[in-house]
This record gives structure tokens, C-alpha cells and sequence, in this order.
């Protein structure tokens, strides 16, 4: 019935340019939209696979993702900018409220070469992989009390669903410092370190990070460390 409409609207000269002309020119641009969707498939996919270092902690970084490190570190120097700002931070930025950061293999290196830009100079390939070699992700968390030894015999913990990670190695200001004055009275800083060697938690999931402040309480910080370079 279809074919019969056809024939009373185009004569059978008309259907043969159509059939020779026309069709090749649809049939192709039909294969064009085909493959550039396929294309544009594959090529997020490439994107997806080949960019690991933005889904977790990197334990083991290559040399270009060290290189870049080392970039970004002379670039902030350049631009006068803190070198501490390049650690991952997390907490509050409230005044007197607890806060910290963390130091990775990644912002370890970007850290070392901001401080050796802002004296004109570049870190030294040895000094580059003293930091790369480091085993352990370093917590450093600052927190307030009301008494200078508030923070002695303090604690960290790493809580992933029903794991829970002690670290390495822990230290603590045993006589915090006075930073101010609130309702209460003076105000006293004091920082804890804690190391977690990379193999002893899990670099690509969410964590709760628990301090135990030694005066006695929690303090607690949710962070993921997919994303975290």
C-alpha cells in the first residue's frame, strides 16, 4: 500500500535518483551518528579507566602523577601562596572549633616542592622519594581544651563499617599552648599525630576518623578517602 502512494507521487525515474542518489547519503549519515556515539562511549570509558588517581588515596603513585605533584607545588609558590594549604583538610574553620589534615605521598610532594619554590630552588630526587616511600598516611588533628594538659594521653581511631584501624604510631602535645579566651576562659591548643600504614585500611572507601581527646569525650570527622589524592 505504501509502495503503491510512492508510485502515484513520484514517477519511476523519480524513485531511481532517490534509490541511487539520495538513500547512499541518509545510509551514511545513519553510520556517521552510529559511530560517534560508539566513539564517544569508548572514549568515556578511556576516561573513566585511565584517571585512577582521582578515585582514591594513591599508594603507589607513577612518575607522572609525582611530576605533577611537583608542579603544582612550584605553582603555588609562585603565586606566594601557603604550602599547607596543599594538604587535604578537613574540620571545621571555625575559631576555637577542631580541625586537621592529611598528609599523603601525593600532597607530601606537592608540599616539599612549594616550600623549595619559595626559596627559588627544586626538591632534589632523593628528597622526592623519601616522601614516596613513606608507608603510613599521616592524621594530623588540631583540637581545644580549657587546661594546658587536656591533650595528654589522646587517641585516634579510623572506623571503616565494622572495622576499626589503630595507628602505627601516635603522639600529642603534653602541654598545649594558650590561643585565646572564650566564656570559660583561656582557650589551649594542642595537635595529636597519628600514622596508618596504607595496607592497614581501606584507601578507597569512606571512614570515620574518631579522636579521643585525653580530658576525656569524641570528637569525630566523616571523610572519603576516594577523594583524595
Amino acid at each position: 500500500m505504501r509502495l503503491e502512494c510512492l508510485y502515484t507521487i513520484f514517477d519511476g525515474k523519480k524513485l531511481h535518483y532517490i534509490a541511487k542518489n539520495l538513500m547512499p547519503k541518509m545510509i551514511n549519515k545513519v553510520k556517521l551518528k552510529i559511530f560517534e556515539n560508539l566513539w564517544w562511549s569508548m572514549a568515556g570509558l578511556w576516561i573513566i579507566c585511565s584517571t585512577p588517581s582521582a578515585l582514591a588515596i594513591l599508594t603507589d603513585p607513577d612518575q607522572k602523577q609525582v611530576e605533577q605533584a611537583v608542579k603544582r607545588g612550584i605553582d603555588f609558590a609562585q603565586q606566594h601562596r601557603p604550602p599547607n594549604e596543599l594538604y587535604w583538610h578537613f574540620g571545621s574553620h571555625e575559631q576555637f572549633e577542631p580541625h586537621g589534615f592529611l598528609v599523603t605521598k601525593i600532597n607530601g610532594v606537592a608540599v616539599l616542592a612549594s616550600h623549595y619554590g619559595l626559596r627559588g630552588e627544586h626538591p632534589t630526587e632523593q628528597d622526592i622519594q623519601r616522601v614516596v616511600s613513606e608507608g603510613a598516611l599521616q592524621v594530623v588533628v588540631t583540637i581545644f581544651g580549657d587546661s594546658p594538659d587536656f591533650a595528654r594521653e589522646s587517641y585516634l581511631l579510623i572506623k571503616q563499617d565494622s572495622q576499626v584501624v589503630k595507628p602505627e604510631r601516635i603522639r600529642f602535645d603534653v602541654q598545649a599552648r594558650v590561643v585565646g579566651q572564650d566564656q570559660r576562659g583561656a582557650v589551649y591548643r594542642a595537635k595529636i599525630v597519628g600514622l596508618f600504614p596504607y595496607t592497614w585500611f581501606e584507601p578507597t572507601s569512606p571512614a570515620i576518623l574518631a579522636v579521643f581527646p585525653g580530658s576525656g569525650g569524641e570528637i569525630t570527622f566523616a571523610i572519603d578517602f576516594s577523594t583524595i589524592p
